[in-house]
């Protein structure tokens, strides 16, 4: 056959809970029950709050700059879920607060790394997640890496899941990684939070792709577009993406289309990019809105519960932040002592010391041919 069509391909959408907070109890089928529910939505009224503090604690000057979580919950909710705790790992960007929450790692370690101290990436050892990762990308080598040495050490029902924008697929360090997962056939998942916004670059311009999702097609990877912004929908993907990971049938793809309804970050203001009209579009699918509407219509939430979980997650976010701010201050030896088992002669000088005359003892340094004790 000189012409014939050599490969055919479609996306699939998943929505199980609509906006109106109405579920499709078909689909829902095996998913989340009642007790699960309410737990994913208390996370992420808990999340909501923390996020709320923090843009109070940057505004008064007390911590750096900080991303929003707010509007995209559900996504690192649902997904978390569907991964195990301390036997699967999590590598995160920086918008998946509740995932992280989730899979242990202590609540007032984000607000520590925010306010600049990075003791806050340093997690407790039973603790499966990296550090946050701020530049674009790079992080999903790391979580390719990670499954491919749960793959060469055959550890079984392992699997890994990583969190990137939409922005991040248009990277070159994604491309690598995917390349790399789908050639090795490694247990992971690479999950993208599709909000449109590459901070103030809207998708259509720095990609021309219908969806995000159809990029894993290139990578004959298994890739499904699901409503970020519903839980139930987020949690049957991941599911069956790890169900995948763990029977040896490799990596997957997963695209959430959700929206940030925050700026980019404290540093940005979205007002100067972004229609209005669009936000307001987007507030109607908040995934707590939709979430509480399911729980009400179901009877297992009611306003009594809702305030008793506003006064809860107000205390719990105080006992955070109180916790991050009264940590108590390195000292300058930990720059030292945290970077080697065994710590180098000339390290140890400029350690006790705090000086770095130590260094003039090399002549090739330029600068620092002069008599140690003349070095400041």
């Amino acid at each position: 056959m000189p012409h014939h069509t050599v490969y055919e391909a479609k996306i699939e959408h998943l929505q199980i809970l609509d906006e109106d907070g109405k579920l499709d109890k078909k689909l829902a089928k095996d998913t989340l029950n009642n007790d699960q529910v309410i737990h994913l939505y208390e996370q992420m009224r808990i999340c909501r709050e923390l996020d709320e503090i923090a843009f109070k604690l940057q505004r008064s000057g007390r911590m750096g700059t900080y991303p929003q979580n707010k509007g995209q919950e559900a996504n690192a909710v649902g997904s978390a879920l569907a991964m195990t705790k301390g036997n699967d790992w999590v590598v995160p960007s920086y918008r998946e607060n509740a995932a992280l929450f989730m899979h242990g790692m202590p609540m007032h370690y984000v607000i520590q790394y925010w306010m600049g101290d990075e003791r806050g990436s340093k997690f407790p050892k039973d603790v499966n997640i990296t550090p946050l990762s701020v530049p674009i990308g790079t992080h999903m080598l790391h979580a390719t890496g990670i499954a491919w040495s749960m793959k060469q050490r055959k550890e079984k029902d392992r699997a890994v899941i990583t969190y990137f924008g939409d922005g991040a697929t248009s990277e070159g360090d994604f491309h690598n990684a995917m390349n790399f997962a789908s050639v090795m056939q490694v247990p992971v998942i690479f999950y993208c939070q599709n909000n449109s916004w590459a901070i103030s670059v809207p998708r259509e311009k720095q990609m021309n792709s219908a969806t995000v999702a159809q990029k894993a097609l290139a990578y004959d990877m298994p890739t499904i577009r699901v409503d970020g912004n519903d839980i139930f929908a987020v949690y049957k993907a991941t599911k069956d993406a790890r169900k995948r990971a763990t029977a040896g049938k490799g990596p997957s793809f997963i695209e959430g289309v959700t929206y940030r309804l925050g700026d980019h970050t404290t540093a940005d203001d979205a007002r100067r990019y972004r229609d209005q009209k669009e936000v307001d579009a987007w507030l109607d699918r908040d995934p707590l809105i939709r979430t509480r509407k399911y729980m009400e219509s179901v009877g297992i939430w009611d306003d009594k519960k809702q305030e008793e979980l506003e006064a809860r997650a107000k205390i719990i976010v105080k006992e955070v932040v109180d916790a991050a701010i009264s940590v108590t201050k390195p000292e300058s030896s930990e720059f030292f002592d945290d970077m080697y088992a065994e710590l180098p002669r000339d390290l140890q000088i400029q350690r006790d010391t705090m000086r770095t005359t130590s260094i003039g003892r090399n002549p090739s340094q330029i600068g620092l041919n002069a008599h140690p004790a003349e070095i400041r």
